[in-house]
């Protein structure tokens, strides 16, 4: 859902079948960018698992997706980061990699 008078530097994502466990990770890591002058979500009502993610670049031709994508691809990062940390440090030998 792009608004109305822009040129996609700002952007709501609806994102269905998730909650604040992804809405407050992504949203930390997209505002790591510096590019990035709002980002924040909605959950719509109690009763529904969608998200409203709305992320507004401070122009300069980037459009909203961008930073979108470069934050999941990081949380994506972080979290086989802590997986690896977990099955090295905590996991018997033979049960690594099965997760």
């Amino acid at each position: 859902v792009q608004a109305d008078g822009t040129d996609g530097n700002c952007v709501t994502f609806v994102l269905h079948d998730e909650d604040h466990t992804l809405g407050n990770s992504l949203r930390y890591m997209v505002m790591k960018n510096p590019d990035v002058e709002f980002c924040g979500y909605c959950i719509t009502h109690p009763s529904e698992s969608k998200i409203n993610f709305r992320i507004q670049t401070r122009g300069m031709g980037l459009p909203a997706v961008e930073p979108f994508r470069k934050g999941l691809n990081d949380l994506m990062g972080v979290c086989q980061h802590v997986l690896n940390t977990f099955e090295v440090r905590l996991l018997p030998e033979e049960l690594r990699g099965l997760f």
